[in-house]
């Protein structure tokens, strides 16, 4: 046979046999594993296992490399692993006998803490055909269905050849944390028996937070033995792997860089070396636009990173500076409680001020150290609750008004019947104002040492206070400015503090270490009036509280209720989805400035209510009022005329008013009509009375004697029997977080329904050029009237409660 000729077969059955031969074992080419990625670590960031960055929470930088122990640096064996949530990139050199490759790998990775799935490409350059080396298609899966246990799957397709392997990982964590991790992992060859495939068990036990020590045997007889040390946003660590004779064989070193995990360095090396600024300028509020809105904090945002900062121990001072905020009193109540906690664990706080009020006061008064701007104030005038009264410019109009009231205390259309408020009124109004005076002065006087009597004298004698003033009084103890900060935290906590941002605080920045899915508690917001499509949206809230009934994700609810009342149907729909997610879970009621009448309507059916001390709860009653021509056309002008059948048909009918969504009935009710629409009134009234007394386990005739329309206090709800427990929104979620069954130190993930107002906040930026004119109660209240025509109301007057005030 000629030489070329044999050349050329011999060539040939060599090419044969080089791509007959298997793919590299799964422990070979992810040499640089300390354990299986399921159960311990991050995987070689979706190198070993594609499906771990669809767990990856921060972007993560792996740089991996190995020596036989004569030099601590070795550019023979090396491996850089990146990866970012989704999608990950790997380059890896190992030289087994002395042959290079250098594998590549593009990976992407989707899934949820309890299952992700991952795909990736490989390739490699170098002596790829020696080492057997292909272009592979890997393909992983991780299911955590819960805190114990952790599997991975993984299979490696050649895609040049035949070649296939099937692996799998197991992470067995016997008391649910990573304090302590068993595992174990397999791979399997097409063509290989059970018996001849590689495996490897081991175990890691956390020495303390951020330090592992990781042992793992193999099959073959060898093991390997290592550290694994983080420390916050990066770590290090490496294992020493022992041959099957028991000799040294090579150090693989691990350096990383990413998120923030666990570490004892925070605890030992950074305890109170930082101070937490929070400038809450702007409106507080609930909800706000994904975009284009900075001028708005969320309102469970500030008390996340009151909490956070609290139990942080790098944290050692709180700075606020409420300069500019818009904030509801409850609000600034249940701030101050956070703030209380955050003092309560050692930390200082200090307020700073350019002016401010009652509210903004009586939250500054919490701190260790109040700080007024030299040219700022404090204006401390007490309370007041009124509203205008529109009966004159209604006759003047032409416009009658029959007030149908048969509730003591339902005081709603006192506005456009009376010149002053009745007995009644006032005195609701009253207690109200005392005890949100009584509040007030009780907590400013205990947290700056007055006594009730010298706080009475300061509101009654004073009331405006310039900086000085305010020093000499004892109501603030610094001249400042909020740029001299950190001159004033040097000079109070006697050493220099570096600013830490709320995002970069420990509880904000770890990512959780357990297994599956956190138990979730949904915080659904019932906010503004009672209405089917505007206000709480209550069509829409229905359909949300049902299908969290059916969540088996969700442990437990907390309803946020922020609304005066409105429509009796809205605030029973939601009521009555409320009642069937009761059957199931804990539902927590958590009331924040106003939850009354149809607002107290949707909280009934909590297993407990939650209330501030200033909230404005309970006004169980119904009223109607009926708007009518009388006079107002002619003076306009305007006629009307109608054609009819049905003895009642026109009621309701009249003259529509021009560049307004308002059409005046041209006539009162008949006594007839009149008789009909009393006995409607006090049958809704005898329904929502029984419905409070079902929710509540109380009496009926003890509901009737603290009904009548009466609106109270968080605190005076709490004692007549319409309030379980004086509280904010974080004591209403651990409440539903115990009655869930889980401890406080359980880890749990907070779904707010809804999460935001929406996509862009276009009105901060229309509304200086006059697009958006400001909302008037009394217009806002004509105008659910006329819609709602000839229905009851379960309402409040907007405007005739606390609402945001500006510092």
């Amino acid at each position: 046979m000629p030489r070329p000729v044999c050349t050329i077969l011999i060539a040939l059955l060599a090419s044969v046999q080089l791509h007959s031969q298997p793919l590299p074992s799964h422990f070979k080419r992810s040499a640089f594993l300390i354990a299986p990625g399921a159960a311990f670590g991050d995987g070689l960031i979706g190198f070993s296992n594609a499906a771990m960055l669809g767990l990856l929470a921060k972007p993560e930088l792996n740089l991996h490399w190995a020596t036989d122990g004569r030099e601590a640096f070795s550019l023979d064996e090396w491996g850089v692993f990146a990866g970012v949530r989704h999608f990950g990139l790997a380059v890896q050199r190992q030289r087994p006998n002395g042959v290079g490759v250098t594998d590549f790998r593009l990976s992407i990775g989707q899934g949820t803490p309890a299952l992700a799935f991952g795909l990736g490409y490989g390739w490699s350059a170098g002596a790829q055909d020696a080492l057997g080396r292909k272009k592979l298609i890997s393909v992983g899966a991780i299911s955590r269905p819960s805190r114990f246990f952790s599997l991975g799957l993984i299979g490696n397709f050649a895609l040049e050849t035949p070649s296939r392997e099937g692996v799998a990982e197991l992470g067995f964590r016997p008391f649910g944390t990573e304090a302590f991790t068993a595992f174990a992992d397999a791979a399997l060859q097409n063509g290989q028996t059970l018996k001849d495939a590689p495996w490897s068990v081991g175990v890691s036990a956390r020495l303390m937070p951020g330090l592992n020590v990781v042992g793992r045997y193999f099959e073959s007889g060898e093991a390997t033995l290592g550290l694994r040390l983080n420390l916050g946003k990066n770590g290090a660590g490496g294992f020493a792997q022992i041959d099957k004779d028991g000799d040294y064989s090579r150090t693989n070193f691990h350096a990383r860089l990413g998120g923030e995990k666990p570490s004892f360095v925070n605890a030992r090396f950074g305890r109170q070396q930082r101070y937490l600024p929070l400038v809450l300028r702007g409106r507080i509020d609930y909800l706000k636009y994904r975009y284009l809105d900075a001028g708005a904090s969320r309102f469970i945002d500030v008390l996340k990173n009151l909490e956070a900062a609290t139990k942080d121990v790098r944290v050692s001072v709180v700075a606020l500076n409420l300069s500019g905020m818009s904030v509801r009193p409850e609000h600034a109540w249940e701030i101050r409680e956070q703030l209380k906690n955050t003092r309560a664990a050692g930390k200082k706080v200090i307020i700073f001020l350019e002016t401010a009020g009652m509210t903004g006061y009586h939250l500054a008064s919490v701190a260790d150290h109040i700080v007024l701007d030299p040219q700022g104030s404090i204006q401390i005038p007490g309370y007041a609750l009124g509203r205008t009264y529109f009966r004159g410019t209604l006759e003047k109009l032409g416009v009658g008004f029959d007030d149908w009231r048969f509730y003591k205390y339902k005081s709603l259309n006192e506005s456009f019947v009376q010149d002053s408020m009745s007995v009644a009124d006032r005195e609701q109004n009253q207690e109200f104002v005392d005890d949100w005076y009584d509040l007030t002065r009780a907590e400013v006087s205990q947290a700056r040492d007055f006594s009730p009597t010298h706080f009475d004298s300061l509101v009654d004698e004073q009331t405006y206070f310039l900086a000085d003033d305010a020093v000499k009084a004892g109501l603030v103890d610094t001249l400042a400015r909020w740029s001299a900060r950190e001159q004033i935290i040097q000079a109070l906590a006697g050493a220099p503090k570096r600013a830490i941002a709320p995002h970069q605080l420990l509880s904000n920045a770890l990512t959780p270490q357990s297994w599956g899915t956190q138990p979730k508690i949904a915080v659904v917001y019932a906010l503004g009036v009672c209405a089917m499509d505007s206000g709480i949206r209550a069509r829409w809230l229905e359909q949300v509280l049902l299908a969290l009934a059916k969540s088996s994700s969700i442990k437990a609810i907390v309803l946020r209720v922020d609304s005066p009342g409105g429509d009796g149907m809205a605030s029973d729909v939601v009521a009555e989805a409320l009642k069937k997610c009761a059957e199931s879970k804990p539902v927590i009621i958590s009331q924040g400035q106003v939850a009354a009448s149809g607002g107290y309507w949707l909280s009934m059916y909590g297993d407990e209510i939650l209330a501030g001390p200033n909230t404005v709860t309970g006004s169980i009653g119904v009223i109607w009022g009926w708007i009518f021509d009388k006079g107002l056309a002619a003076k306009l002008g305007m006629t009307s005329d109608v054609v009819k059948r049905g003895k009642h048909a026109d009621l309701g009918r009249g003259v529509s008013l021009p560049f307004t969504p308002f059409q005046i009935p041209a006539r009162n009710l008949t006594e007839e009509e009149r008789r009909t629409a009393e006995r409607i009134i006090r049958s809704y009234y005898d329904e929502f009375v029984k419905k409070v007394a079902a929710g509540r386990g109380l009496q009926e005739s003890r509901v009737r004697e603290i009904a009548e329309g009466r609106i109270y206090s968080g605190q005076a709800g709490k004692d007549v029997g319409l309030v379980d427990r004086i509280g904010g929104m974080f004591s209403a979620i651990a409440i539903a977080k115990s009655k869930a069954g889980l401890t406080p130190q359980d880890d749990i993930k907070i779904i707010e329904v809804p999460s935001t107002k929406g996509l862009f906040n276009l009105r901060q930026y229309v509304a200086p050029f006059g697009v958006e004119a400001a909302s008037d109660p009394a217009m806002e209240f004509l105008k659910l009237v006329s819609e709602h025509r000839g229905s009851p109301l379960h309402l409040l007057l907007p405007g005739s409660y606390p609402d945001y005030e500006t510092e």
